[in-house]
């Protein structure tokens, strides 16, 4: 398992490092951490993979005409994906695809 650190100044003290080099040894991402990471790198979740789109797929399937009538969109999409079994499944099968699982 690995440990993706924001980085943010609380999180950046010396007993935080100390803690992670104990718990994660060469296996965390942060500042002064044993990997370095870009800056503003966009780091990919599986939900990149395939729910968002499928959710933005769901949402803008026509033109937006206000903000309620998008947020009633957005929790109409999560209300459907979360009630369809084989969306997860899916998501699965896109990881399997680019061979991240």
């Amino acid at each position: 398992m690995w440990y993706l650190h924001d980085g943010a100044p609380p999180h950046f003290a010396r007993q935080v490092r100390d803690f992670l080099n104990v718990e994660y040894p060469n296996r965390w991402i942060g500042r002064n951490g044993p990997i370095h990471w870009p800056a503003r790198s966009p780091d990919l979740t599986p939900c990149d993979f395939y729910l968002w789109g499928h959710m933005k797929q769901l949402v803008y399937s026509e033109p937006v005409n206000s903000i309620e009538e998008l947020t009633a969109r957005i929790r109409v999409a999560a209300e459907t994906i979360r009630e369809d079994p084989t969306v997860f499944g899916r998501v699965r099968a896109s990881l399997e695809l680019l061979n991240i699982s």
